[in-house]
């Protein structure tokens, strides 16, 4: 027997935003919350149980983010759409979760009813949703890598940078990438001057914005 309604599932580590969402969609007669929970490894749990169609995820949650989260659950249900929430539409974040995790849609938690539905019945339909102000944030992330490509920073220097990110020593990075003291010298002083950073904090927030480090 066909079931008319779509089925729905929501993570998240405040019970006030699942307490919200349900609010918003309780009268929608298309759609149905089958199950909730406030963790990645509960609705893990929870998943087999139910026959889920959206799996709608917060991003920034403990122990387990809506990255990880998202990740398994492509992987491992390949039939559930996943359509991420978050407060703010941060470009890289939200390029790797469509990257790595294929994410369907991204939706800012100050959403309204109307905005949420149609959300979850394009994506529902094979199509995908992401707000405005995400798609912004994406372009712009874009527009930076094209930038960094301009700067051209090396496969070598992307190692530096990560390890400099991780307070790693100029000794400890000669030790770690089997190079000379004086040549790790010359790969920073030559970093700085291609991004026109000064300082270790300045070259870390740079390689953020630009995408040469990724969040965790």
């Amino acid at each position: 027997m066909k079931k008319n309604k779509i089925h729905i599932a929501i993570v998240d580590d405040h019970q006030i935003i699942i307490d919200g969402l349900v609010a918003l969609l309780k009268n929608h007669p298309n759609l149905k919350i089958v199950t909730s929970a406030n963790s990645g490894e509960e609705i893990l749990q929870l998943i087999p149980k139910y026959e889920i169609d959206i799996l709608l995820t917060d991003v920034m949650m403990p122990v387990m983010s809506g990255y990880e989260l998202a990740k398994l659950v492509s992987r491992q249900y390949p039939g559930i759409k996943i359509i991420a929430l978050s407060m703010s539409g941060q470009g890289q974040v939200v390029h790797d979760m469509i990257e790595d995790a294929d994410i369907s849609g991204y939706l800012l938690k100050q959403t309204n009813a109307t905005e949420l539905a149609a959300a979850i019945e394009k994506v529902y339909e094979g199509g995908l949703y992401f707000h405005p102000e995400v798609l912004q944030e994406l372009e712009k992330l874009s527009n930076q890598k094209k930038e960094v490509s301009k700067v051209n920073i090396t496969n070598r220097e992307k190692q530096l940078i990560a390890l400099i990110e991780n307070e790693y020593s100029n000794k400890q990075i000669a030790e770690e990438l089997n190079i000379s003291l004086l040549t790790v010298e010359t790969h920073r002083k030559n970093i700085l001057r291609k991004t026109g950073t000064s300082n270790v904090l300045s070259l870390v927030k740079w390689a953020y914005e630009n995408g040469v480090l990724k969040n965790k």
